[in-house]
């Protein structure tokens, strides 16, 4: 999970602190999910999953297919 996240902000040509200032978190605290040095609630794969508007599954690796598939659900 945490080097896709590190390739997403890249191909985003995006920084740390932008992420970290958008997401509501320090930088040293976005620095250490990106490294897996933080222990992440359900809530951050979901904030990020939402930021760069890919799949939770991808962000976890259970998928190597980026987009979000939607549910028509009755």
């Amino acid at each position: 999970m945490y080097s896709r996240l590190r390739d997403l902000r890249e191909d985003h040509d995006l920084t740390q602190q932008y992420v970290a200032d958008k997401l509501s978190f320090s930088n040293s605290a976005y620095a250490k999910i990106e490294r897996g040095e933080r222990a992440l609630s359900v809530e951050v794969p979901i904030k990020l999953s939402n930021f760069y508007n890919v799949s939770t599954d991808y962000l976890l690796g259970l998928t190597d297919y980026p987009k979000r598939i939607k549910h028509n659900i009755k």
